[in-house]
């Protein structure tokens, strides 16, 4: 289990970085799907975390995730859509998890909770809500190692990317500046991934855009051979505007 700048270092190391999310793996081959993964070289495993009452559906809890930590040895950020996830913290972290992200909604004061997560040598992270604005969120960024902006309303999968978030990662990115990794979850594909990318973010969370196909790495470069182009397109366009 990497400790906290080492994942940090990790991250930025693989950047832009493809972190498929379980909620749309097939469970009942769970092993297989690490296998796929692994293979794949994608750097991060994306755990989506979910209580039937903070959002309407139900997925796994730290056990499942303990079983899946015996698997691989690439980290985990633990996506907690649950309500109270402070009572739950040890839980998580003691089941393998290198990085914990909870909800703003569900801890509108969240900085002991942050500051919590990185005494315990863990990375921070904090996610917003499609309706809720990124000025609700900016206090706390400082204590934030990672801002995750939900592009579709958490609890299910497979929803429409919702570009209206996109002045939000924008803005994320220029108030913290390149310390903070920021990462958008939910229809994140081909055709929605770049504008994601051109906007800021630097942390790509995609389900059904690599479970849907057979070969897991192939499904990624796709998707990051698009990153590269809008990002490129992206500097060339603010290196002109900012020319004399």
């Amino acid at each position: 289990m990497l400790q906290r700048e080492v994942m940090l270092q990790h991250l930025r190391q693989h950047s832009p970085v493809i972190a498929p999310s379980m909620l749309k793996c097939d469970f009942g081959d769970l092993r297989n799907e690490v296998q796929k993964i692994d293979a794949a070289q994608l750097p991060l495993y994306h755990l989506d975390v979910m209580d039937g009452h903070f959002v309407p559906n139900l997925s796994y809890g730290p056990m499942v995730i303990e079983r899946l930590r015996e698997l691989t040895e690439t980290p985990f950020d633990a996506h907690l859509m649950i309500s109270e996830p402070g009572r739950y913290l040890d839980e998580y972290i003691k089941a393998g998890c290198e990085a914990i992200t909870f909800h703003l909604e569900a801890v509108p004061e969240p900085t002991e909770l942050l500051q919590e997560i990185r005494r315990q040598n863990v990375v921070s992270g904090l996610a917003i809500n499609p309706d809720t604005p990124i000025e609700a969120a900016e206090p706390f960024l400082e204590h934030c190692d990672l801002l995750l902006i939900m592009s579709v309303k958490p609890g299910f999968g497979g929803q429409k990317f919702m570009p209206e978030v996109l002045p939000k990662v924008q803005r994320a990115r220029q108030v913290a500046g390149e310390r903070l990794i920021i990462s958008v979850d939910g229809g994140v594909a081909a055709g929605t991934i770049g504008q994601c990318a051109a906007a800021g973010a630097g942390l790509f969370v995609a389900g059904s855009s690599i479970f849907d196909f057979d070969d897991y790495r192939q499904a990624a470069d796709k998707m990051l051979a698009e990153v590269h182009a809008c990002t490129e397109t992206a500097s060339q366009k603010e290196a002109t505007q900012c020319r004399p």
